[in-house]
């Protein structure tokens, strides 16, 4: 027990008062005369002992009374430390990611979640709180009521780490402060729980969906293509253990195209293939019901007509292998000779490859600077015997180091980057047993630019800085086995690919997607992105034959939209959100060492209450007192 007001109590000295009129009292008996001394002997016996007896509760009770009193002005009361301290700071992190869209017994977690905290939320203490997508930042109780209903869903969802790190930066530097944390999340399963702080009050609710089932559209691609049809393969995950039917529908602009069923058994994923017509742009969704989580039931996607890379080739030796690489529709190849080369040519091209020039002249590399200045890709692959002088000055000016003098010497190729842009989906698994390539000679180089494939001895044999590469051998059949390596197509083929990034069917909402354009604008002209409701204008960078967009966090809602220059049309584009909250699978927060954790809203708040409840005395020891003084006149009256 402890006292509001303890220097009160110094007035229980007071006690002694009566306790030494009581003791030292001056009053005494007188005697009276009788007769029958027998009697009166017996008489003054009784009357001697009642009397002191009678004194002693009357002292007892006025003394308990006046303790009572002096107690109740001290005011006591009992409160746990947490309760005592004066200066609180609360941050409530609510998670309001898809996956908590999920059922539970009250209908989806996240709605029950902020109607308990509306009717549980009271007092007069400010507050901070945040979500995946916003912060509130000292805030009234009622504020808060009046914006947590709102609280709409989010693809992202932060990892246990980067709320400590947040709440770090809405935390106050007041030392002496109560800091607490209110977590609410599923937890759905991201990385292992981080160390809590000494100075901070973790409280966690696991908001629990009543079944851990969902059903998703994870992905679609193109399986095939011909001069009539395009072969679609759509990609259907599940997460639990039951088995299922699901339809699947395929619409073309909200108009309803094709629809099939698809079956699951113990497999936990699926796929459906529709074809569709080449004839025209198709603006696509795919479609399924699924109760649980339904912000995965749908995927966008967008099949618009082809821009093809332009690539061209500058040769001195046999540029027939280029030709079969790029003898496809996705790209408009052209090859000449380097002593008929049109220079006019170059600025119009994405993609050019220097095919074992013997030298390059200061007017063909002044052309080439300018070229990638403007966004273009350029391959060198040098000749045996180059002019050391003139490759060295075009490799500086483009970053990728200096050639030194050619080795006469066999040598394997046999370090393959899996994680290089270039090899990305190219490799199931990284290959152990692979029929190396090898050359009989090669340069050394002095560079810092990236090796994307190796020689034995790891020296490079593949560079690339920006959007430049760099062979360290001749790969003609003399020199090289090189061209009849698998390792020839994903490697040029994909730098072609890169240098004018073609739009895909879809992107992912909350990725760096990188969108080339084909168009040329003006000063003052912008490329917007748009659908029937809204519009944003996207980071762009302006090259010479094309635009170079790059979307983030933005859009922010899944769907179908088109690129624009200002009100003239150029492609669709198809955005979804990311498939990661797909997976239900949790962590249990009461692995999380130091953190409190709690079934429901309303069992954390209680706890919270009774944690800062204070509970006090002072009316039961002023009853006690009109007790005490009710006994005493009792006494006075009817004891005998």
């Amino acid at each position: 027990m402890q006292f509001k007001h303890p220097e009160i109590l110094y007035a229980l000295f007071l006690l002694l008062i009566p306790i030494f009129i009581h003791l030292f009292q001056l009053r005494r008996f007188q005697k009276v005369d009788f007769t029958n001394v027998a009697f009166l002997k017996k008489v003054t016996i009784q009357t001697r002992k009642s009397s002191q007896l009678k004194k002693w509760l009357t002292l007892l009770m006025r003394l308990l009374a006046l303790a009572c009193i002096i107690i109740a002005f001290a005011q006591p009361f009992t409160a746990l430390k947490t309760a005592l301290n004066s200066k609180k700071e609360t941050i409530v992190y609510i998670d309001n990611s898809f996956s908590m869209q999920a059922k539970g017994p009250k209908g989806p977690i996240l709605e029950r979640a902020l109607q308990d905290l509306f009717d549980k939320t009271s007092g007069t203490e400010k507050l901070s709180w945040f979500t995946n997508n916003s912060d509130r930042k000292n805030v009234s109780p009622q504020d808060f009521k009046n914006e947590v209903l709102s609280i709409t869903y989010s693809q992202n969802q932060l990892t246990p780490s980067q709320v400590l790190l947040k709440v770090n930066q809405l935390f106050s530097n007041e030392k002496d402060v109560l800091k607490r944390l209110v977590y609410l999340s599923d937890f759905q399963q991201k990385e292992a729980f981080p160390k809590i702080p000494e100075d901070l009050i973790v409280d966690v609710v696991q908001l629990k969906p009543v079944k851990a089932s969902n059903i998703a559209i994870d992905s679609v691609y193109i399986t095939s293509k011909n001069a009539s049809t395009t072969q679609l393969k759509v990609q259907v995950s599940m997460s639990g253990n039951e088995t299922s039917e699901v339809p699947i529908s395929l619409f073309n602009n909200e108009r309803l195209i094709a629809k099939s069923v698809l079956e699951f058994s113990e497999n936990a994923n699926g796929t459906v293939n529709f074809d569709i017509d080449n004839s025209e742009e198709f603006i696509g969704k795919l479609e399924l019901n699924e109760p649980n989580l339904p912000f995965d039931n749908s995927l966008f996607f967008s099949l618009n007509k082809p821009e093809k890379i332009k690539v061209l080739a500058i040769n001195e030796a046999d540029g027939k292998f280029l030709q079969r690489l790029f003898q496809k529709e996705e790209f408009q190849f052209t090859q000449q000779t380097f002593k008929t080369l049109n220079y006019n040519e170059i600025p119009d091209q994405n993609f050019i490859v220097l095919n074992e020039l013997k030298e390059i002249p200061a007017s063909l590399a002044t052309a080439l600077k300018s070229f990638s200045d403007d966004g273009g890709s350029v391959l060198v692959i040098p000749a045996s015997e180059v002019d050391l002088s003139s490759y060295n000055n075009y490799l500086l000016t483009i970053a990728l180091g200096t050639l030194s003098e050619e080795k006469i010497q066999e040598k394997k190729i046999t370090k393959i980057v899996f994680s290089h842009p270039l090899f990305n989906d190219v490799f199931e698994k990284e290959v152990a047993n692979f029929q190396y390539p090898k050359v009989n000679s090669f340069y050394g180089i002095s560079t810092n630019a990236t090796s994307a494939i190796g020689f034995e001895d790891n020296q490079p044999f593949l560079l690339q800085k920006n959007k430049a590469y760099l062979f360290t051998a001749a790969i003609n059949k003399m020199n090289s086995n090189f061209q009849n390596s698998p390792l020839v197509v994903p490697a040029i083929y994909n730098m072609a690919l890169q240098s004018l990034p073609l739009s895909r069917l879809y992107y992912t909402i909350g990725e760096q997607n990188s969108i080339a354009i084909p168009v040329k604008l003006g000063a003052d002209e912008i490329l917007t992105i748009k659908d029937s409701t809204a519009q944003f204008i996207p980071l762009q960078q302006t090259k010479a034959n094309f635009v170079l967009m790059t979307t983030t966090h933005e859009p922010n809602k899944a769907g179908n939209y088109h690129i624009a220059k200002e009100n003239e049309f150029l492609e669709n584009i198809s955005y979804n959100y990311s498939r990661n909250e797909s997976k239900l699978q949790y962590l249990n927060p009461e692995d999380w060492q130091g953190a409190q954790t709690y079934k429901t809203v309303d069992d954390l708040f209680d706890s919270i209450n009774e944690a800062n409840s204070i509970n006090s005395f002072w009316k039961w020891f002023a009853i006690f007192a009109l007790l005490f003084l009710l006994f005493e006149m009792l006494i006075l009256k009817f004891y005998k």
